[in-house]
């Protein structure tokens, strides 16, 4: 008789739950051990509830148009021709839309066959899981592969320490019932760019303190810079090279006090300092699981760590904290050890989005990769204000910029800043993943008029024209 593969996930993210599938369809005898809700935190607190906010802050930056688009948005006069936000319903919406997606999640686990314990689980060694059960006791499982996905937690500091009440980690603000008066963003990456954008848009007076010399350090500068000229045009205050010392509340008024001295006060403070890996006392030491110096396990690129027969997946490995990385990660990890057809991740071909207004989406080799020399590629940067279904949407702001090896063609990146950027990158995203050239991209039909016109339009000016 063929013996069933023992696996036993704990963590019940992208990382977790999308590997928990795949090993039951490849016929393992699956457990996943999880504590905080099915779908983990891009469920529960970070990508579902935050894209779910920004979904409405769109629609109120769509409105902005609304006058030269000849819409009248309320009755005549001063004090009713602008919309408003009930953050309340809001916030009720953004959970209820959570706990919705967990219930999906449960449901598909279970009617797959997995089996779901509700606790926290630790490693003793690398073949044998302890849980600390929710309802009490401890329960033993043995496996013959485990994988962790245990993700990562906002990370706070000594001086800036969140109460859930007026001083706020990203995953505390859909308790708000009421639309902060003043809102401070300490952090100008990624998730800071995102929840700044979405109140400013909401109409909340947002001041964004950035450590940097410009918002979204890590991004394309191009589309940086478009990001920080339309917040500062839509009356969001931004504090370049302004680092935060402290954080402190007196009654109801945050002060965020700054190194050099100046201090910012508002009603509410969003700390968007960062994450650190949820990989304390998890017994890693007992099964040989080595973490690097941020405290995140070691991982290769089929997602094995130092221990035989223990993977990781997701935000704990610090590898690319994107939910379809997580995902990625965890399905390679299932794939290998039950040795169906695997291929190495290659975050060469991850698309990411920054879901500001308007959005930056980008995919493979980066203007900094090659402005460094990292690789010898043309580039290509499309405004969309020339783009006609732009001009009929009341669209200026944003481009499409595509980077191609001379010679060959070959589209090795790209990067589109505009409305739904997040589904206009998927052609230059097939581009890169499948190797084509810009006059393949180029000579594919698209709708017009459409947004992704201008995708095919830089890759037709990327055309050479043979000696």
């Amino acid at each position: 008789m063929t013996s069933v593969n023992r696996v036993v996930v704990i963590g019940g993210g992208p990382g977790g739950y999308e590997a928990a599938l795949v090993a039951a369809q490849l016929g393992a005898d699956v457990t996943v051990v999880d504590s905080d809700g099915l779908g983990g935190s891009a469920v529960i607190t970070d990508c579902v509830p935050s894209k779910t906010l920004i979904a409405t802050a769109e629609l109120m930056a769509d409105m902005e148009e609304a006058d030269e688009l000849g819409l009248i948005i309320g009755r005549p006069g001063p004090e009713d021709d602008a919309l408003g936000v009930d953050l309340a319903k809001v916030n009720h919406r953004v959970k209820g839309l959570a706990l919705a997606q967990s219930s999906d999640i449960e449901r598909r686990l279970t009617r797959d066959g997995v089996r779901i314990v509700v606790g926290r689980g630790r490693l003793d060694g690398p073949e044998r899981v302890v849980v600390a059960l929710a309802d009490g006791g401890e329960e033993v499982l043995d496996a013959e592969a485990v994988l962790l996905a245990t993700g990562a937690a906002p990370r706070t500091l000594p001086s800036a320490q969140p109460d859930g009440e007026r001083i706020l980690t990203w995953e505390q603000v859909y308790d708000l019932d009421e639309a902060p008066d003043k809102l401070i963003v300490v952090g100008s990456g990624v998730t800071g760019a995102e929840f700044a954008s979405a109140y400013n848009a909401l109409g909340v007076d947002v001041t964004l303190v950035s450590s940097r010399d410009r918002v979204l350090p890590g991004e394309d500068a191009d589309a940086a810079e478009v990001i920080e000229q339309v917040f500062t045009r839509r009356g969001m205050t931004v504090l370049s090279k302004s680092r935060m010392e402290s954080v402190t509340r007196d009654g109801d008024t945050v002060t965020v006090t700054l190194t050099d001295g100046r201090t910012v006060e508002g009603s509410h403070c969003l700390l968007a300092l960062g994450s650190v890996p949820n990989t304390r006392d998890l017994g890693l030491d007992s099964a040989g699981v080595d973490l690097d110096e941020g405290g995140f396990v070691k991982v290769d690129r089929v997602s094995r760590t130092s221990a035989r027969g223990v993977y990781a997946a997701g935000d704990c490995t610090g590898v690319l904290m994107l939910a379809s990385v997580a995902a990625m990660q965890g399905r390679i990890a299932m794939w290998h050890y039950l040795g169906d057809a695997v291929q190495p991740l290659d975050l060469k071909t991850v698309s990411s989005n920054v879901f500001t207004a308007p959005e930056i989406a980008t995919v493979g080799w980066t203007q900094t990769g090659v402005d460094a020399g990292e690789i010898d590629a043309e580039t290509v940067m499309l405004p969309l204000s020339g783009n006609p279904r732009a001009k009929m949407q009341g669209v200026r702001d944003g481009f499409v910029k595509l980077f191609a090896r001379p010679g060959t063609g070959i589209i090795v990146g790209g990067v589109v800043v505009g409305p739904r950027a997040s589904e206009l990158i998927h052609p230059v995203s097939i581009a890169v993943s499948e190797n084509l050239t810009a006059d393949q991209l180029a000579h594919a039909f698209t709708v017009y008029p459409s947004m992704s016109g201008s995708v095919a339009e830089a890759a037709r000016r990327l055309h050479r024209v043979a000696p």
